[in-house]
């Protein structure tokens, strides 16, 4: 792996905005933002990433190569919680290790941004079809973390979400709705109205996502004076974890012949952890299962480790495997 590369990375805007913002709450700095700017830049971010996702992807057109990507996609959103429940349960419970499966069988939005960020930065080009697959990893995570459940949990009697619950937290919270709705209008209107609406969804977008990392930096700090409580362990899964399946990434992407650029953003979803939307699931899904916990992993040791050393490191390994 290049040394400068790695260099270039954690200096960029990005990464360097979520250490201000983790360095802030470090040294007790007043530094905060307003509650509801938060919320809006992540509405932002998902109605500009959708919609110029939709609106690529009308161009490039729904070929069946774009279909064997979305299965892959999501073949890995089923087998990653899978594999990564059966290790957690030895010092988990099985709620907490179904939730956290879940979690790690998801993905990081941000992650995602930052990931097309440092491609742009190098030049290197991507198709919007990414999107989508990203929107729809989403939503079998959190149904295996809830089958899981049901499978290997003792029986309480406490009743539990049926499946139209389940189902409708899936596929129809918040997050993911937006998301794939503006996939959708992107792919409708983006031929015709996507000049116009240059300014908004993309004239800003750097602007804000630095805005946003800045906040998630101050989050991931608050979160992170808990490590000490959930031992070494479960933080060497929230490095080691993100290794495994990115291997696991860009074995499948070679297989099926992805782009070295979409290879990357596929690597990273594969990689990164979900810290919005499987949490606000499987709270309502699960419970007994403590979502500070796997917020907390996630945010504060897979997240940080991604955008300085995971994105590099993946790219040197896309790079030798494709070359």
């Amino acid at each position: 792996m290049d040394l400068q590369t790695i260099i270039a990375n954690i200096l960029s805007p990005a990464a360097l905005f979520f250490f201000l913002g983790f360095l802030s709450v470090v040294v007790k700095s007043d530094l905060e933002l307003p509650y509801p700017l938060p919320k809006f830049f992540s509405t932002y971010l998902l109605i500009a990433i959708g919609y110029t996702g939709g609106e690529k992807l009308s161009h490039a057109g729904f070929s069946s190569e774009v279909l064997i990507y979305i299965l892959a996609a999501v073949l890995m959103a089923v087998i990653v919680p899978f594999y990564t429940f059966f290790y957690l349960r030895r010092i988990l419970s099985i709620y907490d290790a179904a939730a956290m499966a879940a979690t790690y069988g998801s993905i990081s939005i941000v992650t995602f941004v930052v990931g097309s960020e440092f491609l742009t930065r190098i030049n290197e080009p991507s198709g919007g079809y990414m999107v989508a697959i990203m929107s729809l990893m989403e939503s079998p995570a959190v149904i295996m973390g809830i089958m899981l459940v049901r499978v290997f949990a003792p029986s309480t009697g406490a009743s539990r979400p049926g499946l139209r619950a389940i189902l409708h937290e899936s596929f129809l919270n918040g997050t993911v709705l937006l998301l794939l709705g503006s996939v959708i209008i992107g792919y409708i209107t983006g031929p015709t109205a996507g000049p116009g609406l240059e300014p908004f969804m993309h004239g800003i977008f750097k602007g804000i996502v630095l805005l946003f990392l800045l906040d998630v930096g101050m989050l991931a700090a608050r979160k992170a004076d808990h490590l000490r409580r959930v031992g070494p362990p479960l933080v060497i899964f929230g490095i080691v974890a993100p290794l495994i399946n990115a291997a696991l990434g860009i074995g499948l992407a070679r297989l099926i012949n992805m782009g070295p650029g979409d290879a990357l953003l596929f690597t990273l979803l594969c990689a990164s952890s979900s810290y919005i939307v499987v949490p606000a699931a499987m709270r309502q899904a699960v419970p007994e299962a403590n979502p500070g916990l796997f917020e907390l992993l996630s945010l504060s040791v897979t997240f940080p480790f991604n955008i300085s050393l995971g994105i590099p490191l993946y790219w040197a390994l896309i790079q030798r495997f494709w070359a």
